[in-house]
């Protein structure tokens, strides 16, 4: 019997126009009276998952940042933060290269330098809280996790910068154009064990949704994990099951009501 779904959102739960499929409302009130928890994980903002999922905020539960922040009916459960020192060092080093921006994840607020147009445009999509900033070394703030991005893609053109680190932290390709690096124990993964642990819920009761790189951890914590039909190869690699729709054909929640979970 499932008792927990998590889900991540960008390229899993969203079409590719970041929209929510309009049955999602009904689908989520109708798990939520079978009993069954529905969950966010994604490499977003807490703020922004809770602004985007305002309805359901005060029952859902949030693994906000790749699991460095976790809040439930509106009580933050779980901060994993990056050390300040290392956090510096990568912003450092990501100014030197070539075609990248930066931000700064902090519990707050996200930070930026740059007033770049097609770069405020994408990350506007994921941030809720966001501000632009002189120095990004300065900033007082929590640490979660600094995230850098590449419109060229990053696995080729900003990962192998950051590869002597991945022995310390957690180098998370997050999607093609954006890598995040948090604290080495600090995934999605790690953190629904957590909550796995404390509400009670094996892994043989949950089911997760997944499609890049960011996800992998969450792929090992349920003996139902779903790679979407359009994840990256490494997801469905290590993902028991695969899912008959991508994201654009409504993947999550039409598997949700294949495995009968909608039944009243």
């Amino acid at each position: 019997m499932i008792k927990l779904i998590v889900t991540d959102v960008d390229g899993t739960l969203l079409n590719d126009n970041h929209e929510l499929h309009p049955d999602f409302w009904k689908i989520e009130e109708q798990l939520t009276k079978n009993g069954i928890l529905f969950s966010i994980a994604s490499g977003r903002q807490f703020y922004n998952l809770e602004s985007r999922f305002e309805k359901i905020k005060d029952r859902t539960m949030f693994f906000a940042e790749n699991g460095t922040y976790v809040s439930h009916k509106g009580k933050e459960l779980y901060v994993n933060p990056i050390e300040k020192t290392a956090a510096i060092e990568f912003i450092q080093l990501g100014r030197n290269l070539e075609h990248t921006h930066l931000v700064l994840c902090g519990k707050d607020s996200a930070y930026i330098e740059t007033k770049d147009e097609d770069f405020r445009k994408e990350i506007n999509k994921f941030y809720e809280r966001l501000k632009v900033v002189d120095d990004l070394t300065q900033v007082e703030d929590t640490y979660l996790k600094v995230t850098l991005c590449n419109f060229n893609g990053v696995e080729d053109n900003t990962f192998p910068h950051f590869v002597n680190y991945t022995d310390r932290f957690k180098v998370a390709i997050a999607a093609k154009v954006f890598i995040d690096i948090t604290a080495l124990n600090a995934n999605k993964g790690n953190a629904i064990a957590d909550i796995q642990k404390e509400l009670n819920i094996t892994p043989e009761e949950t089911l997760v949704f997944g499609d890049y790189l960011n996800d992998l951890e969450m792929m090992r914590v349920a003996k139902h994990s779903y790679a979407m039909k359009n994840a990256h190869p490494e997801i469905i690699q290590a993902s028991n099951f695969v899912t008959t729709h991508d994201n654009n054909d409504n993947g999550v929640l039409r598997t949700i009501e294949s495995l009968g979970l909608l039944k009243v």
